[in-house]
Parts: structure tokens; C-alpha cells; sequence
């Protein structure tokens, strides 16, 4: 039952985040592991979404949602507002500090290094570095532990250089952080509002160019490539082996990978089901530097290898390979309009076999309002809590304004996943919950 008065709402959100911390607690007294502190830069036991227990994972969210809510009830609205629109430094900072491997410099200094030593190892002035640090760490990333002298914590652990997580910060905070700038003069634009093209996105008018063409830049693409292998592992990539019964299906059923990339998310649910067979399909250019750098894969035995093949096409102009078992989509669809779309699943649906199963791993997004016809079909936040986790989910509502942003295009609600399907001759199966992101089944229409 929602409060009746804003005093009956924080004392609601007070209590449920007790109780959830209890939970946390808990669960890591199930598992027989302490939590590391905030200052700690040793690996926590639970510190990837794939190794995070269930109820950890939820009561994570809870925390997120209700430590926000509990915030901005409780604030003033002035001083939530300009809070809010103070966040652009943050993520510019962020760039400086993956940009210049600040991290780097910092590992294995427990007693941290002073701003002077940075300085002379980046080339940047050293009490404008200092500035960017001590923001950064007021936000806790990154530990001031002595007047201008600054450590690593468990958070800038991520931003080391050879972490995938720290090129996905400087590619978020970089390309589409400064596309964001130009986001309400393109709505505003008569001409721009309503187009769904990249070539009148607010990344056009920010850069000149679209996201395409600014992938020309080896670095840019190099950088691109990395941070994709980091967006899987803060998304969960490794829940797709833990939640779909992929142990029930024969040997040797072939999940073909389309628009892979690199086919890491594949790859690694071959690791734990050897049974299956990958192909990974995508660009020529994409598809030759994924093999390559799955050659070079020291961790999978030459036997297991022979189980996956990289085959290059264009999903727009060509169908995949055909009479595969499953057709796996994984972050494709966003980055395109539904005309788009229906051409991809266009492509698959003449391929398949009555028995193949298509799954589309993108974010799901929920209207904020009850919605009585999506009843059953996602976890409902307790009250008061907004019906959608709120900030203890709004990555998926970030990243679509990002597609938004960079490409025209958008995150999508379940009815809208169900009619895309329905329009290339696919029938909705069943949503499986991987956490943050969902994957979604569909089976050819009969």
C-alpha cells in the first residue's frame, strides 16, 4: 500500500532499506565470503553480475532505487535539480583519467602518489589533475588519503587500462558524451525531431559525421572494440550460460552468433556447454579481427576450437547460414529503426527451421506506471519503490537515450519486441530475466 504523506514514505524506504541490508548481509554470510571495502582494491568475490547470488543481485537494486528515492524525497527540489545538472563534470573527468591511465600509475601504491608525480608522468598541469581527482573522488572512485596525494579504490580498480570496463568509460564519456550536447538542439530542429536516420542524429550534428563514419579512426575502433567486451561484462554477458536450459539441447546444436563481433559472448557459452557449435557472423573487418583474436585464445584446448567457425556477411543484405538451431541476437537491434530491424529478422526468418529458436539479448524496457498487461511478466519493485526499480535499474533508460543520441535509434519495450517479431513471421515464447538485461525467445510462425 503506497504512503499516505511524504513523512509515511521516507519512513517506508528507511525501513525496506534495513531490511535489505540485512539481506546483504545475509548473503554474503551464506556464501562463507566478507565484502571488501570501498578502499580495497582486491576483487571482491561477487564483483561480476554473473557471480552475484539472486537475492544479491536484487537486494543491489532495491538499495539502488531506495537510497535515491529516500535522497530526493528528502532534498529540496532546487537543490535535487542543480545536482542533477551538475553531472555532466563527473563523466569529463572520467575521460581525463582513462585517457591519461591514471589508474596505471596508481596500482600497487598503497600509500598513493602526489599530484606532482602525475603530473610529471601524464604532462597534465598538476592542480588541475588534482581538481579532476578530488571530484572524482568525492564521487568515490579513486581515495584521496593525504592532501594531494590519491590512491586506487575498488571503484577506479575498473578503470585500468587493461580492464575492457575502462575503454567502455572513455568510449561513453568520450563519442557519445559529447553527442549529448547536441541532443536539444536536435529536437528542436524541425528537421531533425522526428528522423529516425544517423545522418540527423545529435551525433551527426556534435561531430560532423555519423558513428559510422567516425569508426573510420583505428583508435576510435580499436577503443570501440574494447568497450563492447567491457558492456558485456558489466551487463551480464556470462548470465546468457546460467539462465536458458542450454544443457537440455542435443550435441552438436549450432547457435549461429549474428552481428557477433567478436563472438566473445558466444565463445564463452561454448565454454560451458562444449556440446554446442558457434558460427559467428558479421562484417568482413569484424569477423577477421574476431578470429584473430580468438586464435589467440590461450584459455579453450584446439579440439574445442573446431567447434566454432567465423563466417562474414551483411545482415541488412544477406541471410545468415543456414538451418541453425538458435539464431542469437545480442545488442544488435537497438541500433536501428524498426525498418531496419525488419530486414535483419527478415533475413533470419528465411533460414530457419520450424524447430530453430530466435533470442534477442537486448534491454527491456518497462513503462514507470503499473501496466496490468505486462502482469507476471517482470519483477515488480516492492513500495514504495517506482514499479521499475527506478535508479536501481536505469541503465536500460540511459542507454536508450544514448541510442537516441548516437544512432536515431532506441531501447524497446516488450510489446515492441513482440511486433517486430510479428512482422517477420515470429511468435513471442518467453522473456528469461539475466538481470539488467533480458533475453527474449521467439519460434518461427507455423
Amino acid at each position: 500500500m503506497k504512503p499516505e504523506s511524504g513523512l509515511d514514505e521516507i519512513v517506508a524506504l528507511a525501513d525496506l532499506i534495513s531490511r535489505t541490508v540485512e539481506d546483504v548481509v545475509a548473503e554474503y554470510a551464506a556464501a562463507g565470503v566478507s565484502m571488501p571495502s570501498l578502499a580495497s582494491t582486491t576483487p571482491g568475490p561477487f564483483d561480476t553480475p554473473e557471480s552475484v547470488p539472486p537475492k544479491l543481485a536484487k537486494a543491489t537494486r532495491i538499495l539502488d532505487a531506495a537510497c535515491a528515492q529516500l535522497s530526493f524525497s528528502v532534498g529540496n527540489p532546487g537543490h535535487v535539480i542543480t545536482n542533477k545538472c551538475y553531472g555532466f563534470q563527473e563523466p569529463a573527468c572520467m575521460l581525463v583519467v582513462t585517457d591519461a591511465k591514471i589508474a596505471d600509475l596508481l596500482l600497487n601504491k598503497p600509500n598513493g602518489v602526489h599530484i606532482d608525480e602525475l603530473s610529471r608522468k601524464t604532462g597534465i598541469d598538476a592542480g588541475k589533475l588534482g581538481r579532476v581527482l578530488r571530484l572524482l573522488s568525492t564521487k568515490h572512485c579513486f581515495a584521496e588519503i593525504k592532501p594531494d596525494v590519491f590512491a586506487n579504490n575498488r571503484l577506479s580498480m575498473k578503470l585500468l587500462s587493461t580492464d575492457p570496463v575502462s575503454s567502455l568509460a572513455g568510449h561513453i564519456t568520450d563519442e557519445p558524451g559529447k553527442a549529448c550536447t547536441a541532443l536539444s538542439e536536435t529536437l528542436n530542429d524541425p528537421e531533425t525531431t522526428a528522423s529516425m536516420l544517423p545522418q540527423k542524429s545529435a551525433f551527426r550534428r556534435a561531430h560532423g559525421c555519423t558513428i559510422f563514419e567516425f569508426y573510420g579512426s583505428v583508435r576510435s575502433f580499436r577503443r570501440f572494440n574494447q568497450a563492447m567486451i567491457g558492456w558485456g561484462d558489466v551487463t551480464g554477458k556470462g548470465m546468457l550460460p546460467k539462465v536458458y536450459p542450454w544443457g537440455s539441447l542435443p550435441a552438436d546444436t549450432i547457435v549461429c552468433d549474428v552481428g557477433g563481433g567478436n563472438g566473445h559472448a558466444t565463445v564463452d557459452l561454448l565454454n560451458a556447454f562444449p556440446h554446442l557449435k558457434i558460427i559467428v557472423q558479421d562484417l568482413p573487418p569484424v569477423v577477421e579481427e574476431g578470429r584473430q583474436i580468438f586464435q589467440k585464445n590461450t584459455e579453450m584446448s584446439s579440439t574445442l576450437k573446431q567447434h566454432v567457425q567465423y563466417i562474414p556477411f551483411d545482415f541488412f543484405k544477406e541471410s545468415p547460414v543456414k538451418g541453425c538451431d538458435v539464431y542469437y541476437i545480442r545488442h544488435v537491434l537497438h541500433d536501428w529503426p524498426a525498418e531496419e530491424c525488419k530486414k535483419i529478422l527478415d533475413n533470419i526468418r528465411k533460414v530457419v527451421k520450424p524447430s530453430s529458436r530466435v533470442f534477442i539479448h537486448e534491454f527491456v524496457l518497462q513503462h514507470i506506471s503499473h501496466d496490468s498487461g505486462l502482469e507476471g511478466k517482470f519483477e515488480k519493485a516492492p513500495e514504495p519503490l517506482l514499479p521499475n526499480f527506478g535508479v536501481g535499474r536505469v541503465r536500460p533508460y540511459a542507454q536508450d537515450i544514448n541510442m537516441m543520441v548516437c544512432l536515431n535509434s532506441q531501447e524497446r519495450t516488450l510489446p515492441g519486441f513482440i511486433q517486430l517479431g510479428a512482422l517477420s513471421g515470429f511468435e513471442f515464447v518467453k522473456l528469461w530475466d539475466l538481470g539488467e538485461v533480458d533475453l527474449i525467445e521467439f519460434k518461427p510462425k507455423a
